[in-house]
């Protein structure tokens, strides 16, 4: 297995989360203008980060199913509680593109 470091791939989880979390909130804006179009798309890409972080976190996850896993630190936790958060917005994005859609269709 490629040797990697805990410290580039909790990077690089923080990094995708908050793209992710970023695209969602955008996506509530856009709800929130009556732009549906453009808040699907801003959830298609905070898909998209949550693809590239489970992949960070897959290398992980092979690591320690190979017997090669690294001890948890700080930083990891951090980047995992990120990682949650982002998809906890993520889902309350898609709740909200709803309730303004229907808010939308309640007007006409």
């Amino acid at each position: 297995m490629t040797t990697f470091s805990l410290e580039e791939i909790s990077f690089q989880i923080i990094l995708h989360a908050g793209n992710a979390r970023s695209s969602a909130m955008e996506a509530i804006h856009f709800a929130k203008t009556g732009d549906f179009d453009a808040a699907n798309d801003k959830i298609k890409e905070a898909d998209e980060a949550f693809v590239e972080a489970h992949h960070s976190q897959t290398k992980l996850l092979q690591a320690e199913a190979t017997g090669e896993g690294k001890k948890p630190t700080v930083l990891l936790i951090h980047a995992q509680d990120h990682l949650m958060t982002a998809m906890t917005m993520k889902e309350m994005a898609q709740e909200f593109i709803d309730l303004y859609k229907r808010m939308e269709e309640i007007k006409k």
